[in-house]
């Protein structure tokens, strides 16, 4: 078992406060957005044996199992992160595994260098993720049905937003979707600015279900993105609380902290709300243009004390032991890899006592024990 020292991204969008309230450390009065635990080559966790990527690398199968390795090839297959939220980050897609082998190979062939502003995919993977609630946090997730993001935009009483309300109620529900967003994101910029600009002063002015939104556009003035925000679901977690994002499924994260975790990939197609590159085309062969239930995951009671986000994909299992004082001691041990992190309380695990925001790496098959209260997340894979 390894101590992990964990990489924090300085991305424009974190809280300058939540991770580090977390951590019980001082605020530096720079944002704090994601903390990193894993092997991601970008930022791995480092061990007393080295990072933890090359600790992988000198031996796969003793770090994460004959059947992990057999499955997901000699790598830790996901991403672990805290996330913290102080703005709005960009609205996106992931593509599923068959888009991204193929949009990571035309890009090959056509010599697209993989630091490239304009390059879409930088490996061929897919991304799904789940995010779990540690504070209330706020995300958009999906397309709302047609005809109730018609109702959302009529209600702002902007002209220039007609056109698209009479899109979404002229045609099928996939149609509808298609067009509007389309229609959005090709807009003449300077009229889309003004649009954005007098939809802000409507949202400032009318709160409510519209408040979100102020928000956004406050953060990205004029930005097209802020428009097709209103056509997705807006949702609020409480603690616990979860959302998986799978793959064509439109989303961003709004406001808050949380525990993240994603198969190891960096493909996303940007839809809005960033200064990044937008590829339109692309976006719109990958999204799935379907009204959704965003589909709010709450914890599964299994044995043992442990619950679990239940998830379609193999590439990472998400749980967490709420222990109580005085609890049991709880036998951890697995065939596969594992990332233990503490959340809340003071939890042992093996010989480490973990406080909020601490974690640690088990090999495969290493006998761990865990007790103390708190409330500990586990990360591990399907193999």
């Amino acid at each position: 078992m390894d101590r992990l020292d964990n990489t924090i991204r300085p991305y424009a969008w974190g809280s300058t406060t939540a991770i580090p309230r977390l951590l019980g450390t001082e605020p530096t009065g720079e944002p704090q957005a994601e903390m990193w635990m894993g092997a991601h080559p970008g930022a791995p966790s480092r061990t007393d044996r080295g990072a933890l990527d090359e600790v992988i690398d000198a031996d796969p199968e003793k770090e994460l199992g004959i059947d992990s390795v057999a499955k997901f090839g000699p790598r830790l297959p996901f991403l672990l992160k805290l996330l913290a939220a102080g703005a709005p980050l960009s609205l996106q897609v992931h593509p599923d595994l068959t888009q991204a082998k193929e949009g990571y190979a035309d890009e090959e062939r056509r010599g697209v260098p993989r630091n490239a502003p304009h390059r879409n995919y930088k490996d061929a993977n897919h991304k799904p993720e789940l995010i779990c609630a540690l504070t209330e946090f706020d995300g958009l997730c999906g397309f709302r049905d047609p005809l109730a993001a018609a109702a959302l935009l009529d209600g702002l009483g902007v002209d220039s937003l007609k056109p698209y309300v009479d899109l979404l109620h002229a045609h099928p529900e996939e149609a509808a979707l298609r067009e509007v967003l389309t229609a959005v994101l090709t807009a003449d910029p300077e009229a889309m600015a003004r649009t954005v600009r007098d939809a802000a002063a409507a949202c400032d002015r009318l709160g409510g279900a519209y408040a979100p939104y102020a928000d956004i556009a406050h953060h990205y003035p004029g930005d097209p993105g802020v428009i097709a925000a209103m056509l997705l679901n807006h949702v609020r977690l409480q603690p616990g609380e979860a959302l998986f994002l799978g793959a064509g499924v439109p989303h961003a994260y709004l406001n808050g902290l949380g525990v993240e975790i994603m198969a190891n990939s960096d493909n996303v197609l940007r839809c809005g709300l960033t200064p990044k590159h937008v590829d339109v085309p692309e976006l719109l062969r990958i999204v799935r243009f379907e009204a959704t239930d965003p589909g709010v995951l709450r914890p599964e009671a299994g044995p043992d004390g442990e619950e679990v986000y239940e998830t379609p994909i193999d590439e990472f299992r998400l749980s967490r032991y709420v222990l109580p004082e005085g609890g049991a001691t709880h036998d951890l041990t697995l065939t596969n890899p594992q990332i233990l992190l503490c959340t809340a309380g003071t939890v042992r695990a093996g010989e480490y006592e973990l406080t909020p925001g601490r974690s640690v790496f088990v090999p495969a098959g290493e006998e761990t024990e865990v007790s103390g209260t708190g409330t500990l997340f586990r990360a591990t894979v399907v193999a």
